[in-house]
């Protein structure tokens, strides 16, 4: 029981780390703090592995912690030095902080009430932490809607995944390490392809504002 404890415990945090991506000013400071919450995904994945005596998810700990907390803040560190001093520069969101704190409220309270109606025996002590995991879709969702510059729209898919790894750990703990392998996988060329992208953008239009992108140029 307390294994499962800190399970739930290491899932809020992810909901709490989730939230300040969003409300981060900068990209630095976005990708600290996802580097942060991949640490604690790591912590979490290590935790549900000793309560369900599953050792494919300790593969899962090391392959999450090697491609979330070390490659993917790698890669998005190495395209902010490729922008260079624009990249320091705050982006305005589109919605306030508070409003955003509402939406993330308001998505987290959706999933819990969803998640009440499973009825599935591996999700029975790990409700909360599945809420979350599955709050994290909506919230990477609202930080692509609502974040004007480009690379902190990355990280709203970053967010997405990370969701998603999470509530298929919570859900098949036993599944084999080469499912996780594969989603990591994908992830980390999404990442770079995305992050050339952006570093492309802002060479050709010389911001990280996507509203600079409404209006073509010839």
């Amino acid at each position: 029981m307390t294994s499962y404890l800190a399970v739930n415990i290491l899932g809020g945090l992810l909901i709490v780390t989730s939230l300040l991506v969003v409300l981060s000013k900068t990209p630095q400071r976005a990708t600290l703090l996802y580097s942060l919450q991949s640490m604690i995904l790591v912590a979490l994945l290590v935790a549900l592995g000793v309560t369900t005596g599953s050792r494919e998810l300790f593969t899962w700990a090391v392959t999450a912690f090697i491609t979330k907390a070390v490659l993917v803040p790698g890669i998005m560190l190495f395209a902010l030095r490729k922008i260079g001093a624009d990249a320091k520069q705050a982006v305005p969101s589109a919605i306030s902080p508070v409003v955003a704190i509402i939406l993330v409220a308001v998505e987290l309270f959706l999933c819990f009430i969803a998640v009440n109606g499973i009825g599935l025996p591996t999700a029975v002590e790990v409700k909360p932490a599945l809420a979350v995991s599955l709050a994290h879709f909506f919230v990477g969702l609202t930080c692509i809607i609502t974040q004007r510059n480009i690379l902190k729209q990355v990280f709203g898919y970053c967010l997405m995944e990370n969701g998603s790894h999470v509530t298929l750990a919570l859900l098949a703990p036993e599944a084999p390490g080469l499912v996780e392998i594969g989603i990591a996988t994908d992830a980390i060329f999404a990442v770079v392809i995305m992050a050339i992208v952006a570093v492309r953008i802002h060479k050709v239009v010389g911001s990280l504002d996507a509203d600079d992108l409404r209006e073509l140029k010839g």
